[in-house]
């Protein structure tokens, strides 16, 4: 059995690091064009480069998105943007477009190419004929269920890896290709400009009563028909891995250092512990516990078990639940005065409690009884974002470790 790829997003180079700092394997990334995630800081062609650096001194993996649904102006600087980026060292390019595959098979014929789940790929006859024309990966539609992954990976090349979603958001459309955001806001989410139009508030108007509003379910504020709840399969590990899967892939390149560093963390420690004891293994409630500490829209299983239902949807709000929020991020240690240095990102107090989440270790409660400033104030508050904070702490933690609060 081969252990999982975990795969990791990665919207800036601040990301990509933590990413690995806290067990990704590889990161898929974007660039400044071509990538469905416009509302992500992407990378320039040089903190690619400084990306892949980084990644390959660890022995990681960098992927970049090129999965939009590309009109003809389109297609004209792909190959000077393709090649330009492979000069990066980047480990293979994701792609959903014929034409796009095309024209990186025959500028770059010896980068791998992973296919996107934009390219709605649900069977396995499709995958084994994107396998003959060159590709060496295909990135399953969220649409699937293990009963049908398990089809297409007995009948599919062993040299053909298989990558799915196990966390994050749902599409509300047929593996992402929506025009809901374009018809209704001119911004293209096969282009990487959605406006996520599913989160919106929605009522039923009958066509001869023009102004007359009714909720479509009864909710004084009406109902939020397309709001899928997030996916969420750290409780089903075992039957990921048992399932053929090359590839378990989170979503989120637009989230938060906080969210990415607990959900990647979480979700290695939990195939880790899998690894260690296959047939001993045993589900640990503190990876879910840790799972309900980022930003959610409450949890699902999506298609890997059913067809969802309508416990897969929130109807009542759209709003994410947001029980903790990031505090600082530690950026060194005075073993002499034994105080911990972070860097502030949100509010904290002294008396305050607070969590730290470190990459190589469970997440340690801490009260706050001395903190000063970088000229040796002594603080009650640190409220200036940005801002070098010295924390009374008994021990070195590791750089880069989160600093996370209950949010108020």
């Amino acid at each position: 059995m081969r252990k999982p790829e975990l795969l990791a997003p990665a919207g800036n180079l601040d990301k990509l690091k933590i990413a690995f700092l806290y067990g990704a394997d590889a990161v898929y990334i974007g660039g400044e064009e071509y990538s469905l995630r416009v509302a992500a800081d992407n990378f320039t062609m040089d903190e690619i480069r400084q990306g892949v650096e980084f990644a390959h001194e660890r022995g990681k993996k960098v992927y970049l998105t090129a999965n939009i649904i590309p009109h003809n102006e389109d297609l004209k600087d792909f190959r000077d943007y393709l090649s330009e980026a492979v000069k990066t060292g980047i480990d293979a390019v994701i792609i959903s477009d014929l034409g796009l595959f095309s024209i990186a098979k025959e500028t770059c014929p010896d980068l791998e190419i992973h296919i996107s789940t934009q390219a709605n790929n649900v069977n396995f006859e499709s995958a084994k004929m994107w396998h003959k024309l060159g590709a060496k990966r295909v990135i399953l539609a969220r649409e699937m269920s293990f009963k049908e992954i398990a089809e297409i990976r007995e009948n599919t090349p062993d040299d053909l890896e298989l990558e799915a979603f196990v966390h994050g958001a749902m599409c509300i459309s047929y593996s992402g290709r929506c025009l809901l955001s374009n018809y209704m806001t001119n911004r293209d989410s096969n282009l990487g400009a959605c406006s996520h139009p599913c989160r919106w508030n929605y009522y039923l108007m009958e066509e001869q009563r023009e102004g007359q509003y009714m909720p479509v379910f009864e909710n004084e504020r009406g109902t939020f028909i397309y709001n899928s709840k997030d996916l969420c399969m750290i409780e089903h590990i075992d039957e990921l891995i048992k399932s053929g899967l090359d590839s378990f892939k989170i979503e989120g390149r637009v989230k938060t250092e906080y969210y990415l560093a607990t959900v990647v963390k979480a979700y290695r420690d939990a195939i880790d512990s899998y690894f260690e004891n296959p047939d001993g293994f045993e589900f640990k409630q503190e990876w879910l516990d840790e799972l309900l500490k980022v930003s959610h829209r409450g949890y699902t299983t999506g298609f890997y078990y059913k067809k969802p239902d309508g416990n897969e949807q929130n109807y009542e709000t759209s709003s994410y639940i947001r029980n903790y929020e990031l505090s600082g991020i530690v950026c060194g240690y005075d073993k002499e005065k034994k105080l911990l240095s972070v860097v502030q990102k949100n509010r904290f107090f002294k008396g305050g409690e607070v969590e730290f989440l470190c990459p190589d270790r469970p997440f340690i409660k801490h009260k706050i009884e001395y903190m000063t400033d970088n000229e040796g104030n002594e603080l009650t508050v640190a409220n200036r974002p940005q801002q070098i904070v010295h924390i009374r702490f008994d021990h070195e933690l590791p750089e880069n470790s989160i600093m996370r609060q209950v949010k108020n």
